[in-house]
């Protein structure tokens, strides 16, 4: 038979209300009437209901957490960052997969919201807007991370995607690469990250004299769109006298470096190739993959952070977090 929080306050001789204060620490009682109260509950091995508890204090200590999918391994990384350091603050994650369809995005922010989540945290690969829209009229704290597209008017967690971009652009420079192509996609979709990424690379090149560079526009993202493009990305790299290409990447990095090594070319002796976000595939791809390091745990980490700093009215760096940029230098590029 279930114990009732009636059965403790019988058993403790005060009244319902009085167990309810102790158990919430909601409004002051007396040393003894708290004892006795404790006592009570550990006689009957007692377990306050937790939604009602909620509802009371106005407390879920839940964070809900809506993602694409979670076998893509960056977002696991992100997924692991948010889930430990939530659980140092005592607060609990509720994982759901929308496999990026919006009208599942929107269905499993409104089951957060009914569960009392405190905040909530959306991984997507898209701008949803009627989603972002919603969840930000629950008013509750609210972070967006997504690794293709920016939206300036929600809080997220990131790298500098101009400043990373110029960065590695001048690694490849100062490897003595003159002729650099930039391998994007999506570029021209509102809210690209790419357009960000581009201008890094322009800047790299018109501060050391160059023009405006070269650029290659694939299909999307996936290693087999790396593979298909191959073909073209090589005439170009004839054409052109290109040593180096940069891709948007890593998947369409690691993609063409098959395509060289189906079709006799030597990575980096005869090209160099470089990625972008530093996968799980990156560092153990052969050759190592050099590549900018998006710190995937740090972002989940720092977003689950700054949720609850806000709830806990603590001063917040800025609506927008940029951690810093680091050039992982391997083996797929080299100096000439």
């Amino acid at each position: 038979m279930t114990v009732t929080i009636k059965d403790v306050a019988k058993l403790a001789g005060v009244s319902i209300s009085t167990v309810s204060r102790v158990i919430n620490n909601s409004k002051p009682v007396s040393l003894e009437v708290r004892r006795k109260v404790k006592e009570a509950i550990e006689e009957l091995g007692y377990k306050p209901n937790e939604v009602a508890r909620s509802l009371v204090t106005r407390k879920s200590n839940l964070i809900g957490v809506i993602i694409t999918d979670i076998g893509n391994s960056y977002i696991a990384q992100m997924v692991r960052g948010i889930e430990e350091v939530g659980r140092m603050y005592k607060y609990d994650i509720i994982l759901s997969s929308s496999y990026g369809d919006s009208d599942t995005e929107r269905k499993f922010a409104q089951l957060l919201r009914s569960k009392q989540v405190e905040g909530i945290i959306m991984v997507s690969e898209k701008n949803n807007y009627g989603v972002i829209d919603e969840v930000e009229d629950y008013k509750i704290p609210f972070v967006y991370l997504n690794k293709y597209y920016s939206n300036l008017n929600i809080p997220t967690v990131s790298i500098d995607n101009f400043k990373a971009s110029f960065k590695m652009t001048k690694y490849l420079l100062g490897l003595g690469h003159e002729n650099i192509l930039y391998v994007t996609a999506n570029e021209k979709d509102e809210g690209s990250l790419e357009r960000l990424k581009i201008d890094g690379y322009r800047k790299a090149l018109n501060e050391n004299a160059k023009d405006k560079g070269f650029l290659y526009s694939t299909k999307g993202f996936s290693i087999e769109d790396g593979y298909d493009m191959g073909e073209d990305v090589i005439n170009l790299v004839k054409e052109n006298n290109i040593t180096a290409v940069f891709c948007c990447q890593d998947e369409l990095a690691i993609g063409l470096i098959n395509y060289c090594y189906d079709n006799n070319l030597q990575v980096p002796d005869d090209i160099s190739i470089c990625g972008y976000g530093d996968t799980k595939m990156a560092s153990i791809y052969r050759p190592k993959l050099t590549t900018v390091r998006e710190p995937y745990y740090d972002i989940g980490a720092v977003a689950i952070r700054r949720i609850i700093k806000k709830l806990n009215e603590e001063e917040i760096e800025g609506e927008h977090i940029f951690l810093p940029i680091r050039i992982m230098k391997r083996e797929s590029c080299r100096r000439i």
